[in-house]
C-alpha cells in the first residue's frame, strides 16, 4: 500500500510539472505541451514522442550548438548509451517533417564532431550581412 501511495505521489507531481509547461510559438510553428503536439501554419504535424522532444528541445535552443551528448541526455535520458546514428535519423525525420530547410527560412543543421544547431536563416543572413559590414568598415 505503501509503494503504491508513493508511485501515485510521483505520478501526481510529474503531471503538475508538465501541467506548468506553457506552449509557445516560432513563426509558424505552434507547440501544445498538453497534446504534446506541433503544428505549422495551423496544420498538426504528426511526430513520436522523441521527435516531438527532439524538435522542442531545439526550438528551446535556437542558435546554440546542442551536443550529441547532451541529445542523449535530454531526449532519451541516457548517459552515452544512444546510437549517434538514432540521432541522426530522429533529426533527418524532423527536419523534413517540419520543413526546417533554408526554403523555409529554417535550418538544422549538423557541426561536425559536435552535435547539431537550429537556426533562423533570416537571422542568420542579417547577422551576416551586420559582421560584413563592420568588417568593411575596419
Amino acid at each position: 500500500m505503501e509503494l503504491l501511495a508513493r508511485i501515485n505521489t510521483v505520478a501526481r507531481r510529474a503531471d503538475s510539472a508538465e501541467a506548468r509547461l506553457e506552449n509557445f510559438e516560432f513563426d509558424s510553428f505552434h507547440v501544445d505541451f498538453s497534446k504534446r503536439a506541433i503544428t505549422r501554419d495551423g496544420v498538426p504535424v504528426e511526430l513520436s514522442m522523441k521527435d516531438f522532444n527532439l524538435a522542442v528541445l531545439f526550438f528551446r535552443n535556437l542558435g546554440r550548438l546542442l551536443s550529441r551528448s547532451y541529445i542523449t541526455q535530454t531526449v532519451w535520458r541516457e548517459a552515452g548509451i544512444v546510437n549517434s546514428r538514432t540521432i541522426d535519423t530522429h533529426v533527418s525525420r524532423i527536419r523534413s517533417k517540419l520543413g526546417l530547410i533554408p526554403e523555409h527560412g529554417w535550418e538544422l543543421k549538423a557541426v561536425y564532431a559536435h552535435g547539431y544547431r537550429l537556426e533562423r536563416k533570416q537571422a542568420a543572413a542579417l547577422l551576416s550581412a551586420i559582421t560584413g559590414r563592420v568588417e568593411e568598415e575596419v
